[in-house]
């Protein structure tokens, strides 16, 4: 078997095993369906591909999925660069996103912590932010949560140890809770 077919195959595997997630899936995308017909809003955080994934799915949300329908309320916490290095700057790295959560999270809202280890430090002081804030909170990780499991209201741990097959079963389950999300539109 070549390079190609050899991740082909890989990926074949883990979306097998990711299928058991599909319950919490589920939880996850009404979690956030119910959050914005209340009228609420959805934060993204990650760090490198998961930062680039929380603009993506924010992006879902803003613009639209499947479907026409109005905008609705979500922003991804990595985008903002004068905001990032002042925060970064002033407080360090680890509060980034927990600084934002507190200016713009509500309770009702939903905070979406994508972090492959399940143990980036700005992320879960996010989550401990979005928690005394009242917010939801819903977790993308790898194989067994890290210290995210714990934190989160869901927790989607891809049962993989390999971070480039948990991202692209992160997106995936992104995109299905964004249809659910879409649903009452």
């Amino acid at each position: 078997m070549n390079l190609v077919e050899q991740r082909m195959a890989d990926h074949a595997a883990v979306l097998a095993a990711t299928k058991a997630l599909a319950p919490d899936i589920e939880r996850a995308g009404t979690l956030i369906r119910d959050a914005l017909a209340g009228g609420h809003k959805i934060l993204f955080c990650g760090n490198g591909g998961s930062a680039a994934d929380s603009q993506h799915l924010a992006a879902e949300i803003v613009g639209r999925f499947q479907k026409e329908r109005p905008s609705l309320p979500a922003l991804a916490l990595t985008v903002d660069t004068s905001v990032l290095t002042a925060v970064a700057n002033d407080y360090g790295y680890d509060t980034v996103f927990s600084r934002q959560v507190e200016g713009l999270g509500n309770a009702g809202d939903v905070l979406v912590g994508i972090s492959t280890s399940g143990n980036s430090k700005n992320v879960i002081a996010a989550i401990e932010t979005a928690r005394k804030k009242q917010m939801s909170v819903i977790g993308f990780t790898g194989i067994g949560g890290g210290k995210m499991a714990d934190l989160c209201d869901v927790c989607l741990a891809v049962p993989s140890k390999v971070t480039a097959r948990t991202q692209e079963m992160h997106i995936m389950m992104g995109h299905i809770i964004c249809e659910i999300a879409e649903e009452t539109y």
